[in-house]
């Protein structure tokens, strides 16, 4: 065991300073960001500015807006003292060895003797920073490469020198997975470290195939369609993510990288090409310049001539059959049958695939010491959902190789004998791995499945279109539940592995429904409901293990969950009003029940402002931006176990369950809730009415913000009272199916269903 840090100094507010400095304080650390004194007046008016564009970013770098008091802002003349209390201390200044070097003798000489020291550059030998200083010293100073942005991208590159002590480099291993939430791989001092290195290859690759004229003229449409979520890669792909990245920075990277590493038996791929040359040249940098590859033009989006320069409307793909393979849901299958398709796009795919793979095998052991982490780099760094070395396994091991031999691509000797496997992570319960094997799985369905954790613990997973709850998962859950309840389990944990928890009810299901007829939905709602109930007060434990968005429906199930284990990054909602609907299955039940146990007392003057503030909550349709202000919205009870390391959460959610069962479970008890009647309802419908007359809202948001109102202050109680939860759910249930049958309503699911976004009519 290892002691955690709890105080650390950033050294340059720079962008990824400020973003290192917010997400260490997301982490519970207290946090000094310093930076360079002003020349003239103020000193700190460097710092405070850089922190103050900080905050403004999009999406926020802080889980709350009170996260950021845990930061003190600082300059190095008056505050450099601050270091001598600090147990972490990163440098992250510009890009210039020689300032580096003399801020670390600075360093040095007002740190504690047993103060771990770090450098986030990507530019520059880490060994070289710290040449100079004692032994001491370099024992606890390594390379801390965070990549941008530090809070949501989980890639955590350690790169120790060759004096870093082994117990500096396992703390810090310890302390970035469990309280900072990331992915650790460790690196080697070598140029661009292990995920920068194989990316930048990857991405001059797709470039130099824009350009080349040989290979077929693949358009820049044509390489981003290949190069995108069809392979498991982000949507941004390699032209969208250069223009977002900036041409500019790019061509640095490149031109940095291609001195540094003569040894390279592919170093020609970063000479910086003509066409990046061209476009830096005209200030066309991307995304901050209005224009990159891409460029918007009205709402069409036009690209760049490699040729002329010019931008051009997108020409119609010549890519085959790649529509019927996009189809194809699993991944592994979907790259199988593109390696093996036999159009434009099978070619290219397989040009591009196996440069990559054999490029990723020539760098062991320079960058990496094994296949294991340059796959977890990439999947962490450049949201790969699968690594090179996961892609030659599935592939075909000898399929790969023989293919690479055709083409007269070269591997290393180590390739010839090496045998995949998948490398467990401590703390880590990979499902995809429990499915495996037949005799875990307890009872399944198409949507949903019952999984065997082993010690006594069953996972209820998901498997619907963006895990919504449909009427098979709702299904299942009763089934489930039944077997639970009577079969020798001590407990439920109910999670998956998909990029969000829940999207919450299935919109499309429902509007079927609704055209059948009342009674469908009628049953629907109390089914949901009762099922939801069940849940709450279930004999044995149940808890949550949430991650992502859990929107509506979704959000209702977790606020009914008793016990929940939350990834810090959950972004948790009650989004009804957004289709025209309020929440119908206990999540303004469960809202004005928060409102009421807030307060210091049971006087209806202590509960309206909790009151007014889930009224706001739930009629803007506000979604948490992270487990922490769920709380604080009422989402989420004062209990949860928020882990900051999302792949934890499933593991953690099992201790939890044979936790609770070990001290004998106990379910929530049931208690009366006071709700305000009318005088309040007054209030909330006058709030309302005045954000309709001051046109923030339309006539028919308002007439949904009243509907709200009548049901969370208790329908036509003319007092405050005390009313039971079934009370509130069948003000729910009367409220929520007329809404259903509203032609305004049906336009906004209709809406909501073709185009993903909201409609305000």
């Amino acid at each position: 065991m290892f002691k955690p840090f709890t105080t650390a100094a950033i050294l340059g507010a720079g962008v990824m300073g400020a973003q290192i400095a917010a997400h260490l304080a997301n982490a519970g650390l207290t946090v000094y960001l310093l930076d360079i004194p002003a020349k003239n007046g103020y000193k700190n008016k460097l710092v405070e500015t850089a922190f103050k564009k900080a905050k403004k970013q999009s999406p926020p770098i802080f889980f709350t807006d009170k996260t950021a008091h845990r930061i003190t802002l600082g300059n190095f003349d008056e505050h450099f003292h601050y270091l001598a209390d600090v147990d972490w201390v990163i440098e992250a200044v510009v890009e210039n060895l020689t300032i580096k070097q003399q801020l670390m003798a600075r360093v040095e000489n007002t740190i504690r003797d047993d103060t771990i020291v770090s450098t986030n550059t990507s530019g520059l030998p880490i060994h070289t920073i710290a040449q100079g200083r004692s032994e001491s010293f370099c024992n606890r100073f390594l390379g801390t490469h965070f990549f941008n942005p530090p809070r949501y991208l989980k890639l955590l590159e350690l790169i120790p020198t060759a004096h870093t002590s082994p117990e500096v480099l396992k703390r810090m291993e310890w302390f970035a997975s469990l309280y900072l939430g990331k992915g650790v791989v460790v690196a080697k001092d070598t140029p661009n470290f292990i995920g920068n290195r194989i990316g930048m290859y990857a991405m001059m690759l797709a470039i130099q195939a824009a350009t080349n004229t040989d290979n077929g003229g693949y358009t820049i449409e044509e390489i981003d369609t290949l190069t995108g979520t069809m392979v498991g890669r982000p949507k941004s792909a390699t032209f969208r993510t250069v223009d977002l990245v900036g041409l500019d920075t790019l061509m640095y990277v490149a031109k940095n990288l291609y001195p540094a590493i003569p040894h390279d038996e592919n170093r020609d791929m970063f000479h910086v090409p003509p066409l990046l040359h061209k476009l830096v040249e005209t200030g066309t940098l991307g995304a901050k310049t209005g224009q990159g590859f891409y460029k918007k033009q009205g709402k069409e989006i036009l690209s760049i001539n490699p040729v002329t320069l010019a931008y051009e409307s997108a020409k119609p793909m010549n890519l085959g059959n790649i529509e019927a393979i996009a189809k194809i849901p699993d991944l592994g299958q979907r790259l199988q049958a593109l390696y093996q398709d036999k159009s434009r796009a099978g070619k290219f795919f397989r040009g591009f695939i196996l440069k990559v793979l054999a490029y990723s095998a020539q760098r062991i052991p320079e960058i990496a010491d094994n296949p294991a982490d340059i796959d977890r780099a990439m999947r962490w760094g450049f949201g790969w959902e699968l690594g090179p070395f996961e892609i030659w396994h599935i592939l075909g091991f000898e399929t790969v190789l023989a293919d690479m031999e055709v083409h007269g691509i070269s591997t290393p000797d180590w390739v010839k004998t090496w045998k995949w496997e998948d490398t467990p992570i401590e703390n880590d319960i990979k499902l995809s791995v429990i499915k495996s094997d037949p005799k875990h799985i307890l009872w399944e369905n198409s949507e949903a499945a019952l999984l065997d954790l082993g010690d006594g613990v069953a996972l209820y997973e998901f498997r619907s279109k963006g895990n919504t709850l449909s009427l098979k998962v709702i299904e299942g859950f009763t089934h489930t539940l039944n077997m639970i309840e009577t079969g020798d389990f001590r407990g439920l944990v109910i999670g998956n592995e998909g990029v969000n928890f829940s999207a919450g009810a299935n919109l499309a299901e429902m509007g079927m429904l609704a055209q059948s007829g009342i009674e469908p939905i009628v049953n629907l709602i109390v089914t949901f409901q009762s099922l939801l109930q069940r849940i709450h007060y279930f004999p044995k434990p149940i808890v949550a293990a949430i991650h992502g968005r859990a929107l509506a429906g979704g959000c209702e199930l977790v606020m009914a969950c008793p016990h929940i284990v939350a990834a810090a990054e959950t972004y948790i909602g009650l989004v009804e009003l957004a289709v025209g609907l309020i929440p119908g299955a206990g999540g303004i039940m469960r809202m004005a029940t928060w409102a009421a146990n807030r307060a210091a007392t049971a006087s209806a003057h202590h509960i309206q402002p909790f009151l007014t503030q889930a009224f706001q909550t739930i009629g803007t349709a506000k979604v948490s931006k992270s487990a922490y202000e769920a709380q604080e919205l009422g989402f989420l009870p004062a209990d949860t176990k928020i882990v900051m390391n999302a792949d934890n959460r499933l593991y953690i959610a099992k201790q939890e369950v044979i936790c609770l069962d070990k001290i004998g479970y106990i379910p929530p008890h049931r208690n009366p809730i006071m709700v305000l009647g009318h005088p309040a309802r007054a209030i909330l419908e006058h709030a309302a009415c005045t954000l309709q007359q001051g046109g923030y809202i339309t006539q028919y948001d308002r007439y949904l913000a009243n509907r709200l109102a009548y049901v969370i202050t208790g329908g036509e109680l003319s007092a405050p009272s005390l009313v039971d939860e079934d009370y509130l759910l069948q003000l729910e249930r009367e409220m929520f199916i007329p809404l259903l049958q509203q032609p305004q309503t049906q336009q906004r699911i209709a809406h909501m269903l073709k185009t993903k976004k909201p409609l305000r009519n």
